[in-house]
């Protein structure tokens, strides 16, 4: 998935494998995926300070009734002090080239990796 007016911003699962356009690869989840190795992976950088909450992540369980309100607090939770932090170091990254986001969901278009992509497309 690409986020729309940002082409230079990617989602993606982790399981898929890397691409040669997805540039800087940062997996944005709290838990290391299941079954996947740092060598399939690939990653320029695992960035646990800017993943929802386990509270969060547990209330939501991707559950698409719930994705507006989650985006809501996920948003709300990314203004804390070492969340916030995190998400300058991906627009810092993102202005310098294609920025991949990882993420284990299968539903990418309704993770926490696409609320993230949405905030840096809008800068």
């Amino acid at each position: 998935m690409t986020v729309s007016g940002a082409p230079d911003i990617r989602v993606r699962r982790v399981y898929d494998d890397p691409s040669p356009d997805d540039g800087r690869r940062v997996l944005v989840d709290r838990l290391w995926p299941r079954g996947v190795s740092k060598e399939h992976a690939k990653l320029d950088l695992w960035c646990k300070d800017v993943a929802p909450s386990t509270e969060l992540r547990k209330w939501y369980n991707h559950d698409p009734a719930l994705f507006d309100e989650f985006a809501e607090r996920y948003r709300a939770e990314l203004t804390a002090p070492a969340a916030a932090e995190a998400l300058n170091h991906l627009r810092e990254l993102a202005a310098t080239g294609p920025l991949t986001l990882l993420t284990g969901s299968k539903a990418v278009d309704i993770s926490d990796a696409a609320v993230l992509a949405g905030l840096l497309a809008d800068g």
